[in-house]
């Protein structure tokens, strides 16, 4: 006979005090209620929790930082949340430059621990996003073309899966789970709870920059950007921005790892476009330097819902797209972070072959996502349209989705979001989670047995 499972941990269900701050996300528009929250102190909290739910029939979501940016995927109406953020230990060892983190860190944690000590953790645009989530989806951000993707330094993992079994993966076993966990998503094969990561040295000092136009020059800023930084050096990371036409402005953020003198001459090509309004380029000690790029996000919660869309270019935005990018810009609310965001590529990225980890646009130019946003309910549904009819115009124009921005607006989103990688995931999925137990609008369903 199963022993009764009992839920352990910090449990909160419905009605209890703490429910309301328990549900509370990064997006409003992700809001759901859960039956219960769970939040985990311990591997033994997320079995307990895992069984729980598997005995009283209630659908599972893990969370880490509270960023899904989707409805359904990290909450479920009447399901039951694993919430890891307390899972939050950082072991760094120093000799064999190796770093063992629990999935519950946000990811500007790690890289000021790390940074303290003298070495580099790669990030994206938000220090309060979890690692947790951010790493089974790739990790992408303005370190990329130096360190990889974050998930490129993944090296081995501890999971719960649909049984409520610890499960370790690295090389040497279970190696098509981390083969799987190296860009295949979150929520699809169970709820992680360690992270092992490879580490490098970092610099004692490095060269930030923010450079800010006139909205009205975007179209030649993107295009001058789109031509420069794919091919420029590799410890060159940069984020250019384009927001709404009602208030909205170009700005570039990134960073150099490298001396300001060297890092000014391979800016030369994008200082020299349109007429900047302000230019910053500074040279700093390293942790102030990921303080410059990592702005503190507000972590619950923000005034604005969002809808987002991402993809892959594989070559510059020919006339067609800039016009599709215009009618977005000038639909767009404006005073909302609404707006296209462009990532440089290569470097590290594209030196692992599409195949060897679940993460399979590898071979882009450059990294684009867009946002509609808005603080009414009532404007919602208006928004969600824009964002995903513009997805529409621009498919000619882009390959591939990144499955840590999801779009529930894709259609077969597997391929879209994994390439070729789709039915090898399908195949990991089948053997970890057979009955699909780990499931939302867009996880990847278990291969068919033959």
């Amino acid at each position: 006979m199963t022993t009764k499972a009992k839920l352990t941990g910090r449990v909160i269900f419905r009605g209890d005090p703490g429910y309301e701050e328990a549900r509370k996300n990064w997006d409003p528009h992700t809001d759901r209620y859960p039956k219960v929250f769970v939040f985990a102190k311990r591997t033994a909290d997320v079995v307990n929790a895992i069984r729980w739910a598997r005995q009283n029939n209630v659908p599972i979501r893990p969370r880490g930082g509270r960023h899904a940016l989707e409805v359904n995927l990290s909450q479920v109406n009447g399901g039951l949340v694993i919430d890891v953020s307390n899972l939050n230990t950082i072991h760094l060892n120093k000799n064999k430059r190796t770093v063992v983190v629990g999935t519950g860190n946000r990811v500007g944690r790690i890289v000021n621990t790390l940074g303290r000590q003298g070495f580099i953790a790669p990030f994206g645009d938000s220090p309060s996003v979890g690692i947790g989530g951010i790493t089974p989806g790739g990790g992408i951000g303005p370190l990329q073309r130096t360190t990889g993707l974050i998930s490129d330094n993944l090296l081995a993992l501890e999971m719960v899966d649909a049984k409520g079994t610890v499960i370790r993966a690295s090389k040497k076993r279970n190696a098509d789970l981390l083969w799987a966990t190296r860009g295949g998503g979150g929520g699809n094969f169970g709820v992680y709870t360690k992270y092992k990561f490879k580490v490098r040295r970092a610099p004692v000092r490095a060269t930030v920059f923010q450079v800010t136009w006139p909205w009205e020059q975007f179209e030649k800023v993107v295009r001058r950007w789109q031509d420069w930084a794919p091919h420029t050096s590799t410890k060159l990371g940069s984020e250019l921005s384009v927001g709404p036409k009602k208030g909205g402005n170009v700005s570039m953020l990134g960073m150099y790892l490298g001396s300001k003198q060297e890092a000014l001459r391979l800016l030369q090509p994008i200082l020299s476009v349109g007429t900047p309004t302000q230019i910053t380029v500074r040279y700093l000690p390293y942790l102030k330097a990921t303080k410059f790029m990592l702005a503190p996000d507000p972590l619950l919660t923000q005034r604005f819902s969002n809808q987002f869309s991402s993809g892959f270019g594989k070559r510059p935005f020919p006339a067609r797209a800039y016009r599709v990018m215009r009618e977005f810009l000038e639909k767009a609310e404006g005073g909302t972070p609404a707006g296209f965001f462009f990532l440089n590529w290569g470097g590290a990225i594209s030196r692992i072959a599409p195949r060897a980890t679940a993460f399979y646009w590898r071979k882009a130019q450059y990294y684009v996502e867009w946002n509609s946003s808005w603080v009414k309910p009532s404007h919602a549904a208006r928004n969600i349209a824009l964002a995903r009819n513009t997805r529409k115009k621009l498919q000619p124009y882009i390959i591939g989705s990144y499955i840590n921005v999801p779009d529930q607006g894709i259609k077969c989103s597997g391929p879209v979001y994994y390439g070729k990688n789709y039915s090898r995931l399908r195949k990991v999925k089948a053997k970890y989670d057979p009955g699909n137990v780990f499931n939302n609008p867009q996880s990847i369903p278990p291969a068919k047995k033959r």
